[in-house]
Order: structure tokens, then sequence, then C-alpha cells
């Protein structure tokens, strides 16, 4: 079965309305290859900004919105916090859930994250689940263990048969804006390690998902990545802020 190619752009705290024009124009002279997404994220403000502009350029079916983060709430006395209702209004259909970022610096707990899964899939968004190892867990060979630990309360949380309807993007911390890429070897080796986890629970589903690499790619090394048989993607973050490499990505997912 021939899985669905992504390309997700995780602009972080970066961007502004200038950006949203300049992406959008520029996507709208992409070609992109059969059974390939581009999905774009934002930060909060601009995601109707997106939305709007995307439907003037006619870009909805090529271009999906994206959010970087979610409530596990629907709703209430959240300060700060948004809902997957909100994020469906202004025309979200993915949500990364569980960036390094959001578990380092605001201490997402895996049990919180596996939560905002299963709020996000209840609301018909797809989720995009990210884990990932440190350089210390690496180069201790821990990555398979911290990455099964990662998984497991999500898997708990909806059960197998759901990650049908998601999507993981394995990114290395060490190699998040660092600069540091892991070999399409090594990044192969951990993308295949990820589906021989879930295929142990169920083979199916495990064929079902796509895996994205998050670690520094762009557009020098994506092909060579691109190319793997278990890398079906990319989450970009620096490189997404530069329309040119941004496309040159895009234009490498196989499909």
């Amino acid at each position: 079965m021939k899985r669905r190619s992504i390309i997700a752009a995780n602009w972080k705290m970066n961007g502004n309305l200038s950006l949203v024009s300049d992406m959008v124009s520029g996507l709208n002279q992409l070609q992109l290859n059969e059974n390939v997404e581009v999905v774009v994220c934002p930060s909060f403000p601009y995601l109707p900004a997106f939305s709007y502009a995307a439907q003037d350029e006619n870009l909805q079916r090529m271009i999906q919105l994206g959010a970087q983060n979610v409530s596990e709430h629907q709703s209430g006395a959240y300060t700060g916090e948004v809902s997957t209702q909100m994020l469906q209004e202004c025309g979200v259909k993915y949500v990364i859930i569980g960036h390094s970022e959001r578990r380092n610096y605001y201490k997402e707990t895996s049990t919180l994250i596996a939560h905002k899964v299963a709020k996000a899939l209840e609301s018909g968004l797809t989720p995009i689940i990210c884990i990932g190892e440190s350089e210390m867990e690496r180069d201790s060979d821990q990555t398979n263990t911290v990455l099964s630990a990662q998984l497991q309360p999500v898997i708990d949380e909806i059960g197998i048969e759901k990650f049908a309807d998601v999507v993981i993007a394995y990114e290395p911390v060490w190699a998040i804006g660092t600069g540091k890429t892991a070999s399409p070897e090594m990044a192969q080796e951990t993308h295949h390690f990820i589906r021989t986890f879930l295929a142990d629970n169920q083979v199916d589903v495990a064929e079902k998902v796509p895996l994205l690499y998050g670690g520094s790619m762009n557009a020098a090394n994506c092909e060579k990545l691109l190319a793997q048989a278990d890398i079906d993607g990319g989450l970009i973050g620096g490189a997404s802020l530069k329309v040119d490499e941004f496309k040159v990505i895009c234009s490498a997912a196989k499909g």
C-alpha cells in the first residue's frame, strides 16, 4: 500500500502577515507529485489570514492548514489555551502535538500529549505526534526505549486502530535548530524501528501511518532523506520560513 507523503511547515514563533502572503503566492506555483500533501502551521494569530489567502488562491485542495498546539480541554476557564473547535473555525485540519519544545519548555508529559491526541481525533483533526530523543539518550543507545515510552501512552489512550488517522514525526532533539542532521541511513533505521513498534501492535495500521523526519531537513538534504523507505515526509522548521527553499522540499516528496 502506498502511503501519502506529507511536508509540514512548523513556523514556530516566527513569521508575519508578509510571510503568509509570500508563502501562499509561492506555493501557488508549486507542482506536487501525486499523493503529496503540504501542511503549513503558522502561529495562532495568522491561522485565519493564511486560510483566507489560500481560499483566494484556490489552494485548499493542495495546501492544508495546521496548528502548532491544542488544548486537551474543549472549553472553560483555561486562559491562553485554544480548543479544537476554535482551530476548526479557522480552517485547521492538522495539529502538531508533543513537539520537543512543548515537552521541554512547558513540561508536557506523554500522558498529557496522549489526552491531546484523543481530543484532536474526537474533533476530526489529524494529529502530527512528535517523538524524539536527546543527544545524551542517543549516545547511550536509549533512542528506541525513549521513542517507545513516548508512543505507548498514546496507544493506551486511543488504541492502535486509531493510529490509522494520525501522523508521526520523528524529531531527534539534538538535530532541531542545531544544523545537525541524522544521516539518511540513521534516520531510516529509526523510522523503521517506529514502524516495527507499531506493527508489533497491528501490522495493517503500521503500514498506513505516515512517518515524517523532523530534524533540520532542508533543500540540500531532503532528497536523500525522502528517498528512504520509511520516511514519508518532513516536519520542517527553519527552512519552512524561506519560500523558495520550502518549495524545493515540497517538490522532492515522492508520494
